[in-house]
C-alpha cells in the first residue's frame, strides 16, 4: 500500500459541494491499494500511521504521534498514488489494485482505524472529491508498505 501523510491544522473532503469528512488538527492520509496488497499491508500501514512521531512535543521536536496528540485521521482513497510516469506523458495506473479489491482494502483500513482511534473521518471511495487542507509545517511524508512475502 502507498500513502501520503500530511500533518494538518484542519482538513475536509467535499463531494458534490457537501462535506463528507472533516478533521481538526491531525493527519490527512491519502491511501492507495496496489495489486497484491492484503489486509496485512493495511494493518502495517495503519500501525505506522498511528505511531509515526511527526507532531511537536513541548520542546518543539517532532516526538509525538497522532495518538499522543489525540489528533484526527482523515483517510482518503487515491488510486493515482500508484501512477507510473516512466513511459511517456500519460501516467499508467496498472499497479493500482482493481476497483473492487481497492474498495475492500480501503474499507478494511477504515474499519480497523475506527477500532483503535477515536477520531476517524473519510472521503468517499471512487468519488470526484475536493480535498481542502491547511498543511501544518508543512509536513508531508510518503510511505509504502511492501507486500508481505508468502511463507
Amino acid at each position: 500500500m502507498i500513502a501520503v501523510l500530511q500533518r494538518v491544522r484542519e482538513a475536509r473532503v467535499e463531494v458534490a459541494s457537501q462535506v463528507v469528512g472533516a478533521i481538526g488538527p491531525g493527519l490527512l492520509v491519502l491511501v492507495c491499494a496496489e495489486r497484491g496488497d492484503t489486509d496485512a499491508e493495511a494493518d502495517k500501514l495503519l500501525a505506522k500511521v498511528l505511531k509515526l512521531r511527526i507532531f511537536s512535543d513541548a520542546a518543539g521536536k517532532m516526538n509525538q504521534s497522532v495518538q499522543d496528540t489525540a489528533g484526527g485521521l482523515l483517510l482518503v482513497s487515491q488510486f493515482t498514488l500508484a501512477a507510473d510516469t516512466t513511459g511517456g506523458n500519460r501516467p499508467s495506473f496498472t499497479q493500482a489494485a482493481a476497483p473492487d479489491e481497492g474498495r475492500r482494502l480501503y474499507d478494511y483500513l477504515v474499519a480497523q482505524a475506527r477500532k483503535v482511534h477515536p477520531d476517524v473521518a473519510t472521503g468517499q471511495f471512487a468519488a470526484d472529491m475536493q480535498v481542502h487542507l491547511v498543511n501544518d509545517g508543512p509536513v508531508t511524508i510518503p510511505m509504502r508498505m511492501a507486500p508481505t512475502a508468502a511463507v
